[in-house]
């Protein structure tokens, strides 16, 4: 599933236009990456908590040429599945 695809979900299911749909999709995207780049988690219960990770600088290898190359620190998404979720995918 992709955005449209999303919309075209939402659409179907809350009863909406397609621009209030892809207007409500674009919206809860900016709010999940807003709180995310501010270094706060999002938790929607029954689906899953999506939280910022800082990872450490470390030396990684080139895998063609076997050289050895620094890789720099940079903080990362993560995604824990919610009970619900888990649930419904078993």
């Amino acid at each position: 599933m992709n955005k449209s695809d999303l919309t075209e979900a939402v659409v179907a299911s809350a009863n909406l236009n397609k621009s209030s749909a892809g207007k409500a999709v674009d919206a809860v995207f900016e709010a999940i990456e807003g709180a995310m780049s501010r270094g706060d988690s999002v938790s929607l219960i029954g689906f899953g908590t999506f939280s910022v990770s800082d990872r450490a600088a470390r030396t990684g290898r080139n895998p063609r040429t076997g050289e050895t190359i620094q890789i720099a620190a940079s903080r990362v998404a993560k995604f824990k599945a919610g009970k619900g979720l888990k649930e419904a995918l078993n």
